[in-house]
């Protein structure tokens, strides 16, 4: 079933009185600054995924002042989703993740425009949701973590993918804007899906919340082409003992995504 609701929004040419005291601790940075805020305010983001990790992501990007958020996950929530999943309340246990998570995001910010598709992610799913500035993949699962960075590859999106279970998680940024750049497939290649999920090992929400709060970090530099990202990084995340790495992504000139024999 697919439940579509969206909120019109025109943006404006520039910053109302409301807008610039809402933003003013991001304005005041150089790296954004005036400018930098109306693109944030003119982008469009597509978040796959209303779990653990696209709970903060969304409300972070939502508060930062995306003009539009294109939501999809095709699931309810559920009572065990809510040690985790922070952008669902527990009255809302039932109803699908999209409309829940709207419920919060508008409530946060009413300026910002939601899209919500509740829907698993497919080969058709850009395409039908027209442009967007840069894909989320906030998935628990490889199955579709493979098919959004295929359809991005293809489509020339940047991809910001993450992934958190038990006391770990990790992020990397897919920009597709150089023929050396590697791909999601690049890293992992066709494996099974493995027992390792959160159901079956469990995750700290913290943990979650942490590395879906580096992919909101990530997706604004992204749009605003700031700064260094995670373009061929893979940032390493563990927990237990805080040991965090950073480890370089090199391209597989053998994927079947990106490399030169693309299936």
């Amino acid at each position: 079933m697919t439940y579509k609701f969206a909120m019109s929004k025109h943006t404006p040419a520039c910053l109302n009185d409301e807008q610039l005291l809402r933003y003013s601790r991001q304005i005041m940075l150089p790296e954004i600054d005036i400018q930098g805020q109306m693109r944030l305010l003119n982008s469009r983001v597509l978040i796959v995924g209303l779990g653990a990790l696209g709970s903060p992501v969304s409300m972070y990007l939502a508060t930062s002042g995306i003009g539009e958020l294109v939501l999809m996950d095709h699931d309810q929530v559920e009572i065990s989703n809510l040690q985790r999943q922070i952008v669902h309340p527990s009255a809302n246990v039932g109803i699908p993740k999209v409309q829940s998570a709207r419920q919060t995001l508008q409530a946060l910010n009413p300026e910002v425009s939601i899209i919500g598709l509740c829907e698993a992610f497919n080969e058709t799913s850009l395409a039908s949701v027209g442009r967007v500035d840069a894909v989320v993949d906030a998935t628990d699962n490889f199955a579709a973590r493979f098919a959004i960075n295929k359809a991005c590859f293809h489509a020339g999106i940047p991809l910001i993918s993450g992934a958190a279970i038990r006391l770990e998680g990790q992020v990397s940024v897919y920009p597709f804007g150089s023929a050396d750049s590697p791909c999601y497939h690049c890293l992992y290649r066709d494996i099974a899906e493995p027992a390792g999920t959160c159901v079956n090992n469990g995750v700290l929400g913290a943990v979650a919340g942490l590395i879906g709060c580096i992919q909101a970090s990530e997706t604004i530099k992204v749009l605003l082409s700031i700064g260094k990202t995670l373009a061929g990084r893979l940032l390493l995340i563990e927990a237990r003992n805080m040991d965090i790495r950073v480890v370089r992504l090199a391209k597989d000139p053998a994927c079947a995504v990106c490399g030169q024999k693309v299936l």
